[in-house]
């Protein structure tokens, strides 16, 4: 067997995309802070070298974890549903993604516009577009709800995974919040005071959801249609 098949083998095993799934498990595992070349070589069992050849630098390798794991979300929608379910499917496919990957919620608020965002930003105005709202609103309408659906999924994000680290129980800390809640001052804080029963019991995801609608409602009442 010649000798130049051995390294053209290697090359074919390590693929791009074998090394950004790998980089997903390790910040699933470790965090952001523990996404370096040296981790990563180690978890592929190859040079830093092999890995560099695909990928430049750090920064680079977090936004195409980050790309891997929106486009998974983004694409879920089926081709037949209608543009307000696809938006519906999109909010709720990202909020879970920030979800079971907490440090994409972060990177997603560095990208500027590298392609993790304009691959969101392209798969709601694409809808937004769909439904008919005038040319004028479309690119607020949709940066509106693409920082709604990114600054709640990546704040939810960011609390489970505190949660997990610290080793708190969610019920056990709404309850703590709630009784704090409950000994403000009734004539200052008068709704907060109102919402401290129902805190320990709330559901993150069906609050999102709730918001989603909101925004599909102003929307529908921008249709020329």
């Amino acid at each position: 067997m010649p000798a130049t098949t051995v390294p053209q083998r290697r090359e074919s095993a390590l693929s791009r995309e074998r090394i950004v799934d790998a980089a997903i498990a390790l910040l699933d595992a470790t965090g952001e802070q523990g996404l370096t070349f040296r981790a990563l070589s180690e978890r592929l069992a190859t040079g830093a070298g092999a890995i560099y050849w695909h990928i430049d630098n750090k920064h680079a390798l977090l936004m195409a974890a980050c790309d891997a794991v929106v486009a998974r979300a983004v694409n879920a929608p089926a081709a037949e549903a209608k543009p307000a379910d696809k938006i519906r499917s999109v909010a709720l496919g990202l909020f879970e993604a920030m979800d079971a990957h907490p440090w994409a919620g972060a990177a997603l608020s560095r990208a500027g516009g590298q392609l993790p965002v304009v691959r969101i930003l392209e798969s709601l105005g694409q809808q937004v577009r769909a439904l008919g709202i005038p040319d004028a609103w479309q690119w607020s309408t949709t940066s509106a709800l693409m920082s709604y659906i990114l600054g709640v999924g990546g704040q939810n994000a960011a609390h489970a995974q505190l949660a997990r680290q610290q080793g708190f129980d969610r019920t056990d800390t709404m309850t703590e919040v709630s009784q704090a809640w409950l000994q403000l001052d009734q004539d200052t804080y008068p709704f907060t005071r109102s919402m401290a029963s129902s805190l320990p019991r709330h559901d993150d995801r069906a609050d999102f959801l709730a918001g989603i609608e909101l925004i599909l409602r102003g929307m529908a009442s921008q249709d020329p249609r």
